[in-house]
């Protein structure tokens, strides 16, 4: 595998699991994030260099996805995630990796469920607004034409669980990055309605 340019989204919430990704996992990659806060209160100039010097030349964006990532959680600020994630979409689109932090696990992962199309057994994953950002959400559930469930291939961005991640990063940055270059890449959007 190679070694990939990653960027860390993440609420600061959630610092603790940046850390651990780029000081306690054993992760060949070279590390995008940005670990200094930038010193300005103007959002604008802010996400000028975050793009320029972070998102730029990255491969792989990893969202951390904790209890207060939604889309639709009125006591936290987006602005920056969001945006992150729209840089990262943006032109020549970095794999998009979800990695679900445990305080997250129960709002997301819902079980299975019998499917009244098809009869199958299928996992019921909650990503929505009030689960992840729209940028995420969207582009993990492209809107498709038939079916019941959303295959590997449905979908642009990668999910998995903390825990999974943990085990075998690599294995889930390079699923990410693979997903630039395959036919779904044509159906992202940047700027989810």
């Amino acid at each position: 595998m190679a070694k990939h340019k990653c960027f860390i989204s993440f609420k600061t919430e959630n610092e603790e699991y940046k850390l651990e990704i780029q000081n306690s996992l054993d992760i060949d990659m070279i590390d995008k994030s940005l670990n200094e806060p930038i010193n300005s209160t103007d959002e604008e100039y802010i996400m000028k260099v975050i793009r320029r010097d972070y998102l730029k030349d990255s491969t792989v964006t990893i969202h951390l996805i904790g209890s207060v990532s939604a889309e639709n959680n009125y006591l936290e600020n987006q602005h920056y995630i969001k945006r992150e994630l729209q840089a990262s979409l943006y032109g020549n689109p970095n794999g998009i990796l979800g990695v679900v932090l445990p305080e997250a696990y129960d709002s997301i992962y819902k079980g299975s469920y019998t499917c009244t199309y098809c009869g199958e057994e299928h996992s019921y994953i909650n990503i929505n607004d009030n689960t992840t950002v729209k940028e995420f959400n969207y582009n993990y559930y492209i809107p498709k034409n038939s079916g019941c469930s959303w295959s590997e291939e449905d979908r642009y961005c990668v999910l998995v669980k903390w825990d999974d991640f943990e085990e075998n990063p690599e294995k889930y940055i390079e699923k990410a990055y693979e997903k630039r270059t395959e036919p779904i890449r044509n159906k992202i959007k940047v700027f989810p309605k």
